[in-house]
């Protein structure tokens, strides 16, 4: 996951709390957290990357919406990210 851009990162998280989350859906979850606009142009190549990254499953919805999901590589390393992030951590909160 070191290779992944923070933006990616957000969206594998936003994937794997969304029950059958479609592009339009992620893009409302991630501005709400953002507090701005995430433009089409940003959103739709940051998925398909992670697509060919072999991070998320991409499958037709329907003729205009593709669902998204996380692969099971995709499972372990945000379980390892997050064991990282917990090491510097302590309850939640910061060391110092």
């Amino acid at each position: 996951m070191e290779d992944l851009t923070g933006f990616q990162r957000d969206l594998l998280y936003v994937v794997a709390g969304l029950e059958e989350p479609h592009g339009l859906a992620v893009k409302d979850e991630l501005e709400e957290y953002y507090e701005k606009d995430v433009h089409h142009g940003r959103l739709y190549p940051n998925l398909d990357t992670l697509v060919e990254k072999g991070l998320l499953e991409k499958r037709a919805k329907d003729l205009r919406t593709n669902a998204y999901s996380l692969t099971g590589r995709a499972k372990r390393e945000i379980g390892a990210r997050r064991e990282w992030e917990s090491s510097y951590l302590e309850d939640g909160t910061c060391r110092s």
